[in-house]
C-alpha cells in the first residue's frame, strides 16, 4: 500500500494505537474470547485517519462530514450492507457517502486488498476490539473499539484535533479511589449487565453533554438526606415522590425485555432528565438514578470549610495529576460542584460545560480531599 500521509498526527500516532490493539487483542485470545477483530497495522491505521481527517474537512451540500469507519471484512460483520463493487477509500468517495451514512449505529466498513484500502458497504454489528474511526465534527477525529463485553459506549483509545493528539492512558484508572465512572470508560470494569447502574451513568453523562448548555448534576447517596445540608431552601423545583423513570428501567428483568426495547426506553428517560441539566443550577439524583429535584443552588454547608484545593487528573498520556484550586478549572458551576463534594464525600458531581468539556468530581478518602477527573476525551 502506498501511503503518502499529509495529516502529520496520521503518522504521529499510529504506532501507538497499533500497539494498544496488539496488546488487548493478544489478552483477548489468551483468555480464549471469541469473536475477536482483526488488527490493522500501522500503515493501514495512518491512511485511514489521514484520508478521513481531510474527509472531515469537506462539506456535501452545506452540511459537515459525519461518519464511523470500521475495519472488518464483511464476513465478520453479520448481515452487513454490500456495495456491488468496492469503492476506493478517498476523501471524495466518504465526503459523497457522509450524508447517507451519519447515523449513530451505522460504520463504513473498510479492508485490505493486499494493495490499497477499499469500502466494501456498511455494518451495524462489529466483532470485539474492532478498530473504528469517528469523525466527530470538522478537524475532530476519534479512534476507539467495541467493549469486548459488547455493551455501551465504545472505549476510545486516541483523540485527534487538529494538530493536537492525546492517548488514553488505561493506567490512570488504577490511581486510588478512581470513581467507578471513570474505569468503566477505560474498559477496566466494565459490566456486561444492560441495566448495570454505572453504564446507566455513563449514557447520562453522554448525554448531558451533548446537549451544549452545560449542567450539573449530583448523584447522592440513597441512605440519607445530607445533600439537603449543602442545596439552599427553599428548594425551586423539588420532585415529590421521587420520579422513577431511570431507575425503574434498572429494576426490570431482563429476561422479560429486549435489549432493543430497553435501549429504546433507556435513551427516552435519560433524555427526559438531562435535559433538566440545561435549567440554572443543579439536578439531583440518588445512586439509584431517582430524580429528586433540578434547579438547585448549591451552598456550603453549616458545618464545613471552604474548599480551597483539589486533585486534577485527566486520563491522557502524559496527564500529571495536580493540585489545584477549584476556580482554575472552571466557572461557578466547578467551583460549586467542588464544594459540593468537599462536604458531602459520599456523594459523585457530573460537570458539564458548554464548550464539550466534561468533569467528574468525587472524594479521595487517601488523599482526603476533593477529586476532578476531565473525562470528555472518553465521552466523545
Amino acid at each position: 500500500m502506498t501511503n503518502e500521509s499529509t495529516y502529520q498526527a496520521a503518522s504521529k500516532v499510529a504506532g501507538t494505537i497499533e500497539g494498544h490493539f496488539q496488546k488487548h487483542l493478544a489478552a483477548a485470545k489468551a483468555n480464549g474470547e471469541e469473536d475477536l477483530a482483526t488488527m490493522p497495522d500501522e500503515a493501514i491505521i495512518e491512511k485511514m485517519i489521514d484520508v478521513a481527517f481531510w474527509a472531515s474537512l469537506r462539506r456535501e451540500e452545506g452540511n459537515p462530514t459525519r461518519i464511523s469507519l470500521a475495519f472488518l471484512q464483511p464476513c465478520q460483520a453479520g448481515r452487513p450492507l454490500l456495495f456491488e463493487q468496492r469503492l476506493p477509500l478517498t476523501v471524495k468517495v466518504l465526503t459523497k457517502l457522509a450524508p447517507g451514512v451519519g447515523r449513530a449505529g451505522i460504520h463504513i466498513g473498510v479492508w485490505f486488498d493486499g494493495t490499497e484500502l477499499y469500502i466494501w458497504g456498511t455494518t451495524m454489528r462489529l466483532p470485539n476490539y474492532c478498530f473504528v474511526l469517528d469523525v466527530s465534527e470538522p478537524g475532530l477525529l476519534v479512534v476507539k473499539h467495541r467493549r469486548i463485553v459488547g455493551l455501551g459506549k465504545f472505549t476510545n483509545v486516541a483523540v485527534l484535533k487538529g494538530d493536537q493528539v492525546q492517548v488514553v492512558d488505561e493506567n490512570s484508572g488504577l490511581l486510588p479511589d478512581t470513581p467507578a465512572i471513570l474505569t468503566s470508560l477505560l474498559g477496566l470494569n466494565s459490566s456486561p449487565l444492560w441495566n448495570d447502574p454505572v453504564n446507566v451513568l455513563i449514557q447520562i453523562a453522554v448525554s448531558m453533554r451533548s446537549h451544549m448548555r452545560g449542567g450539573i448534576l449530583l448523584v447522592t447517596p440513597s441512605g440519607n438526606d445530607h445533600w439537603r445540608d449543602s442545596i439552599i431552601h427553599p428548594l425551586q423545583y423539588p420532585v415529590f415522590p421521587a420520579f422513577g423513570g431511570v431507575a425503574d428501567l434498572i429494576r426490570q428483568d431482563g429476561s422479560k425485555v429486549t435489549e432493543i426495547y430497553w435501549q429504546t426506553a433507556l435513551r427516552r428517560e435519560v433524555e427526559n432528565v438531562t435535559g433538566l441539566t440545561a435549567v440554572d443550577g443543579a439536578t439531583i439524583i440518588n445512586d439509584q438514578h431517582e430524580l429528586m429535584a433540578f434547579g438547585a443552588k448549591i451552598t456550603r454547608a453549616a458545618r464545613s470549610t471552604p474548599v480551597d484545593q483539589m486533585l486534577m487528573t485527566e486520563p491522557v498520556v502524559g496527564g500529571i495529576p495536580m493540585l489545584v484550586h477549584p476556580s482554575s478549572i472552571g466557572g461557578t458551576r466547578h467551583f460549586s460542584a467542588a464544594q459540593f463534594i468537599h462536604d458531602q464525600n459520599g456523594a459523585l458531581a457530573l460537570v458539564a460545560s458548554q464548550d464539550g468539556y466534561f468533569t467528574v468530581f468525587s472524594w479521595s478518602e487517601k488523599a482526603q480531599m476533593v477529586q476532578a477527573h476531565r473525562i470528555d476525551i472518553l465521552l466523545l
